[in-house]
């Protein structure tokens, strides 16, 4: 299991997967690198780990840099597949792999062994680049065996048009929504849950403005950074509860336990908030055309309002009184027939 060390998303909505991997007989291996290692490291202290080559995504400072920043990055980005290629081939060869999945991680596959590439962007939204980006990553995509989309078949979905594009024909597979959360029934105990993760710089700058606009709320806060650290650490600002990372059972019990959610609109954390059935306000990365496409359709939906990070005042949180919020669809998985692959 390999997920693309970006955020948190990717390794968050592998942990399922892990999990019924382990239920079905199977003993996963994990590699990873930076914090999305760590945190399945944290989550699976007793599977095997390793270190992959690192991609080093970060963002533009300005968001309008975005995609000059990616062309400029593409060099490395090609050098990082080839070496992760290597890897690969090293640890089949030393470690009895059966199947290989990849959230998002071009070179990790292989030809004599089923290789499965996850993820929700069959279309990659680029501004005018659309076409290019999409035409890049399906073509990467028809390399793998098949490709699992974590969101339901049909026109009720949660990706839109990132995971339900026309005439493409590659082996596709759709999951449902995967998230490592169940919903429990216990008492509110904050008002607002701040829920932060992503690459840098943009997360701290997220951070900093929020920890100041949250000096003029009034209610009960849980702040988590998203910072995947050797060691939590919590602190206590008048009526802000400031936690640098959670466990996932942490995180499910805080997330159940808060009225509304503030964070950013990642794919991942839309599954989890549609798992547990929330009130969210979004507020995208900026220049990343996927969050902002999710945050404007959501809002489209009347299910969450958004606005850009710039833009955000704490008096914004009332309009999610006239949202709807996320309401849980029933899907189930088979994933007997689904690990029938391998």
């Amino acid at each position: 299991m390999a997920p693309l060390n970006w955020g948190l998303g990717h390794s968050t909505r592998c942990i399922p997967i892990i999990n019924a991997l382990i239920v079905n007989g199977f003993e996963p291996v994990i590699a990873s690198d930076g914090i999305a290692l760590e945190l399945l490291q944290k989550e699976f202290p007793r599977l095997s780990t390793f270190e992959l080559p690192s991609y080093n995504i970060t963002y533009a400072k300005k968001a309008n840099d975005f995609k000059i920043k990616l062309l400029k990055d593409s060099p490395h980005l090609l050098k990082t597949i080839k070496r992760e290629k290597k890897v690969i081939k090293a640890l089949v060869e030393t470690e009895s792999i059966s199947g290989i999945i990849s959230d998002n991680r071009f070179g990790v596959r292989h030809k004599a062994i089923p290789s499965v590439f996850i993820t929700h962007q069959l279309r990659v939204l680029s501004g005018n680049t659309t076409w290019l980006s999409s035409k890049l990553h399906q073509k990467i995509i028809s390399k793998f065996t098949e490709c699992w989309v974590p969101d339901q078949r049909g026109a009720v979905n949660l990706s839109g048009e990132l995971g339900h594009p026309k005439n493409f024909t590659a082996s596709v597979k759709y999951l449902g929504p995967l998230s490592r959360f169940k919903k429990l029934n216990v008492e509110t105990e904050y008002n607002l849950l701040v829920l932060l993760s992503g690459p840098e710089p943009q997360r701290t700058f997220l951070e900093e403005k929020l920890l100041n606009e949250l000096k003029h709320y009034k209610g009960r806060v849980l702040f988590v950074k998203g910072k995947v650290e050797p060691r939590q650490h919590k602190t206590v600002i008048d009526n802000v509860v400031i936690y640098n990372f959670m466990t996932s059972n942490q995180l499910e019990i805080a997330i159940n336990k808060s009225d509304l959610i503030l964070s950013r609109s990642g794919y991942t954390t839309i599954m989890d908030l549609e798992k547990l059935e929330k009130k969210a306000f979004f507020i995208p990365t900026p220049g990343q055309f996927e969050q902002n496409y999710l945050a404007q359709r959501l809002h489209a939906e009347s299910i969450a309002p958004y606005c850009n990070q710039d833009d955000f005042d704490i008096n914004m949180l009332s309009e999610i009184d006239e949202f709807s919020g996320f309401t849980a669809k029933e899907y189930e998985l088979n994933y007997k027939k689904l690990f029938g692959l391998f």
